[in-house]
């Protein structure tokens, strides 16, 4: 396989999603039905043009690489080079017609994530890491928050259901209890304001590596420790997260731990 430098991985990837975003904003700004999934969640035909598009654009670049799409699946997971790809990410938001929704596009290599590209359509807000190089949106480079004590953090949580059904539930809330402000922005929102220093910490028990891994390198990169609540590197499997500044999260960590 041919190396490919990280600038050029990037570049297919911005394409991709801008590609996507336009599909997308013209599907959100007219008509489209929606159907529910086996899981019980919606899909549109704004998810499965999407993800075409994303596919079509990375697989004319990198035709040996596998990618693992949220609604057309794997091809090639086994692959050195796998994308994962979530066309819209907040589906539920998309039908709703509120904006809080992003298309997620990451790149693992050898199992490890090196590339993420967040993309917000209906906000207009972008946001992009490579490994090494640093976190970025528009504005410039991001930077995670410098919060070391939960009596000073925003703390932010997402889809916490399994949390509030098992051990964590009461650790949580005295976490939340003592924090200087709380917040459940959810999906993409979260994780941009904590790599952009605007949020401190965000929670969450109920996701998959679809939703998080452009987010997991993107905050890693901005300067954050992403992991899951077990403290572990996300990986496909990954199903919860704890991101925040290095130091907050060593704290959360211990505050958060099942004994």
């Amino acid at each position: 396989m041919t190396k490919t430098s990280p600038e050029e991985l990037l570049d297919v990837a911005l394409q991709a999603a801008e590609s996507a975003r336009e599909s997308i904003l013209s599907y959100y700004n007219g008509e489209f039905d929606v159907e529910i999934k086996d899981d019980q969640t919606p899909v549109t035909v704004a998810d499965r043009a999407a993800e075409r598009i994303i596919r079509e654009t990375i697989g004319r670049a990198f035709p040996d690489h596998g990618i693992f799409g949220e609604e057309y699946g794997a091809d090639g997971r086994d692959t050195e080079y796998l994308w994962l790809v979530d066309p819209i990410d907040g589906t539920k938001s998309f039908v709703k017609r509120y904006g809080m929704f992003s298309t997620q596009i990451a790149l693992m290599h050898r199992g490890e994530l090196i590339l993420g590209v967040s993309c917000a359509p209906a906000m207009n807000e972008l946001v992009w890491a490579t490994r090494g190089g640093g976190a970025f949106s528009a504005d410039g480079r991001l930077e995670v928050s410098s919060v070391a004590g939960i009596d000073k953090a925003s703390i932010s949580t997402g889809n916490i259901q399994s949390l509030a059904a098992g051990g964590r539930w009461a650790s949580l809330g005295r976490v939340l209890a003592r924090t200087n402000r709380t917040r459940g922005y959810g999906d993409y929102y979260h994780y941009h304001r904590l790599a952009a220093g605007q949020l401190d910490a965000v929670i969450e028990s109920d996701v998959n590596i679809l939703d998080i891994a452009a987010l997991c390198v993107i905050v890693t990169e901005a300067g954050g420790v992403f992991t899951d609540l077990e403290g572990r590197t996300p990986d496909l499997d990954t199903t919860s997260v704890l991101a925040a500044n290095p130091a907050l999260h060593a704290v959360l960590a211990e505050e958060l731990a099942v004994t």
